[in-house]
């Protein structure tokens, strides 16, 4: 049973952010809302800016000591927001043990495909270097811890040792499914702010790529997954089918579905309590997964 501050939660998206996104048309228009002020920082860590692979973006650190490693990549559409943004969510996983850098990549369209794909497997690359680690991601980062996984496979990189994907992005072909049922019931998304975001992210590219739509890859070898997404979403979908694709390429995959919240609900883990169960639920998987070793990260 979702919680009357869910929806309360829920209502507030719908009023103060789905009208204004169905109307937006270009990055700036999208930027100024999805980068619009929304939870204050969590307390108990530190920020801190860095570079990992080339790629600049945030460390973000438990102040109670060295927690798990993790690499956290922002949603935004691939064309808003920044590690600053995602304070809500990242700050909150440290809390919960991590020890985390969140990449600052570049976005579209004045970087379009695969700009955010190559930045994102570069910091990769040079974290896991330098250790286990695991990766999370909401939205569009979700969308891009897939799309690492293949790369990372692909290049012979070391492989997550699980990740949590909070209603990741999977497909940008389909246009089925929840993308019809959920249309007037998503409380932030209608097809209409999608259908505008998605030719800023391609530009030319295929959209059944798989680094641009996962749910058209091969996940055989991919790391244990945590899909966590709302049951109202336009995207729900997108997580129900990545992860039966998963199962059957013999992945351990966890899949769960949230009724009555919003897109990206995590951010709100001071105030809803569906947020602290899916930070919670996502912290116990991954840390549950995680390699009996030394953690931790260096300081940079």
């Amino acid at each position: 049973m979702a919680s009357l501050r869910a929806y309360l939660g829920a209502y507030m998206v719908r009023s103060r952010v789905r009208g204004p996104l169905s109307r937006a048309r270009d990055a700036a228009a999208f930027r100024r809302i999805f980068e619009a002020p929304t939870f204050p920082d969590p307390k108990g860590v530190t920020y801190e800016p860095g570079i990992v692979g080339g790629v600049k973006g945030e460390w973000v650190r438990p102040k109670a000591g060295p927690g798990r490693r993790m690499l956290y990549i922002h949603g935004g559409g691939f064309i808003a927001c920044s590690p600053r943004t995602h304070r809500p969510i990242t700050g909150a996983l440290a809390n919960r043990g991590f020890t985390i850098f969140a990449p600052d990549y570049r976005l579209a369209p004045e970087h379009p495909f695969p700009a955010a794909v190559d930045d994102v497997t570069a910091a990769w690359a040079a974290f896991s270097a330098e250790g286990a680690a695991c990766v999370a991601g909401e939205s569009a980062g979700g969308n891009l811890a897939l799309v690492l996984m293949g790369q990372a496979r692909a290049r012979g990189l070391p492989m997550p040792w699980a990740a949590a994907l909070f209603s990741p992005a999977t497909d940008f072909v389909s246009e089925d499914g929840s993308r019809v049922t959920n249309a007037w019931r998503d409380a932030m998304f209608d097809p209409q702010a999608l259908a505008a975001i998605r030719p800023m992210y391609l530009g030319a590219a295929d959209p059944a790529d798989p680094r641009v739509s996962p749910l058209f890859g091969d996940p055989t070898g991919f790391p244990p997954l945590l899909f966590h997404v709302g049951a109202r979403e336009v995207l729900r979908d997108d997580s129900v089918r990545m992860a039966e694709r998963a199962r059957a390429a013999g992945v351990e995959t966890e899949l769960k579905l949230f009724p009555v919240v919003s897109h990206a609900w995590q951010f709100a883990a001071g105030v809803l309590p569906e947020a602290r169960t899916s930070l919670d639920e996502a912290a116990a998987f991954l840390t549950a997964h995680a390699p009996h070793a030394p953690f931790g990260s260096p300081q940079r």
